[in-house]
């Protein structure tokens, strides 16, 4: 069974607006109309089981109803394990985190550029405290992002820095630890006994390595690799076929495209 971890869509009264918006920001087509049903759509044609679907509050005033729909999403389809999110800067952060927990959702996403903060600021600290001390794992974007193309907001070291001073806390770096700074990955992030990254985005260009990412792949070890796609940015169908290239034994493959996730969500 296919798990994709990184996976995206919005409500259908807001998908349309959103994707023209970051599309124009991006420079892609996207792979789908950016709700949940084509999501859908694009796991069943592509043989996805299940897809964690990524939230993310662009802004303080907005995290609660990024929340809700994210909670609503998941318990009308078990096939779909959300994220949720919370503003880092919003006065209100700690008692929503508290909320996901209780909501059932089975992560946090925190995107540092579209959010505006750096990783590591050491403000931003007690949130990653209690996210660990909820049990929940957080997921950063990683890397290079087109909405801030001058400026990288999450840069391996830092994520590796937040993952020593925080042990009990369960990261997952995005984009292979991040888009187009896959050097610092293999220095600093790789063999963290705490970071997961996941393999989504890798193979567009100009993202794509295939030597950088095999050789990630080898440091990090494939017990610690999730499968993911950034539907509906990519397809999950892409990013197996990428994955495969890579020569991989199939007992790793195995773990890759699902185990380690069933193993990480408790499925």
């Amino acid at each position: 069974m296919l798990i994709d971890c990184h996976t995206h869509c919005f409500p259908d009264t807001l998908a349309g607006r959103t994707m023209s918006g970051l599309s124009g920001i991006a420079g892609i087509t996207p792979f789908t109309d950016g709700t949940a049903a084509g999501l859908l759509a694009r796991m069943d044609a592509e043989g996805v089981g299940r897809a964690v679907i990524l939230h993310i509050a662009t802004k303080p005033k907005n995290q609660r109803s990024v929340n809700r729909f994210a909670a609503d999403l998941q318990k009308e389809n078990d096939r779909f394990l959300c994220f949720g999110s919370v503003h880092p800067h919003a006065p209100d952060a700690m008692e929503e985190l508290s909320r996901i927990k209780e909501l059932g959702l089975r992560g946090v996403k925190l995107h540092p550029d579209y959010q505006g903060f750096f990783v590591e600021d050491n403000q931003v600290l007690p949130v990653y405290r209690e996210i660990g001390r909820l049990g929940l794992p957080l997921t950063f974007h990683m890397g290079f992002d087109p909405y801030s193309p001058d400026t990288v907001h999450a840069r391996p070291a830092a994520v590796a820095a937040v993952a020593r001073a925080l042990p009990e806390l369960t990261i997952i770096a995005a984009h292979m630890g991040g888009l187009l700074v896959g050097g610092e990955v293999l220095e600093h992030l790789c063999g963290l006994p705490n970071v997961y990254l996941d393999t989504s985005m890798s193979c567009t260009s100009p993202y794509a390595d295939a030597g950088l990412y095999r050789r990630i792949l080898d440091k990090h070890g494939t017990d610690r690799i999730l499968f993911g796609s950034d539907c509906p940015w990519s397809t999950p169908a892409r990013e197996l076929g990428w994955l495969r290239q890579a020569g991989l034994e199939e007992v790793d493959l195995e773990k890759i495209t699902h185990q380690n996730a069933e193993r990480l969500f408790g499925l």
